[in-house]
């Protein structure tokens, strides 16, 4: 189901846990399968499950509560934009806005190119920077301003 790059990747992270708590790995684990993958189906969540001996509804639970991981296709680029309130008093409200009118798309919708998908997350730990964005849960973006946020787009391929 996984490569083996992939399968090593995650008994790394089982390793930094005890012997008896490799479901400790479950978050690093979709996240390398999701980077593999794209996104997490049910199929790979189960694989996980398996691959971690632990049930799979708890893989599921892990799967479905944090933002950052997609239970279905996203676009090649995934743009999160934190809403929580401090985010949302410096900008974060006005800056999604602007992206979904120049995208014309709405959260958790993909450009119909399969170019940008446009997520709404929690806190990214980063207040004082907002507002923020995730692009592909891996690089953070700060003080989005829709002049940004205009080059941002321009810049992704």
């Amino acid at each position: 189901m996984l490569s083996p790059d992939a399968l090593k990747k995650i008994d790394e992270a089982v390793a930094k846990y005890p012997s008896d708590q490799k479901q400790s790995a479950v978050m690093a684990a979709l996240t390398i399968a999701q980077d593999e993958k794209g996104w997490l189906s049910v199929e790979t969540m189960d694989f996980v499950a398996q691959y971690l001996e632990m049930p799979p509804i708890a893989v599921y639970e892990v799967a479905s509560f944090y933002t950052m991981y997609d239970l279905k296709p996203v676009g090649r680029h995934k743009l999160t934009v934190c809403t929580n309130l401090p985010c949302a008093l410096q900008g974060a409200t006005l800056a999604a806005k602007h992206l979904k009118d120049r995208l014309g798309i709405d959260f958790n919708e993909t450009t119909p190119d399969g170019r940008i998908t446009l997520k709404e997350g929690e806190c990214m730990g980063a207040c004082g920077d907002a507002p923020v964005f995730l692009h592909n849960n891996k690089r953070m973006l700060c003080a989005m301003s829709p002049e940004r946020l205009d080059q941002l787009l321009k810049d992704l391929d």
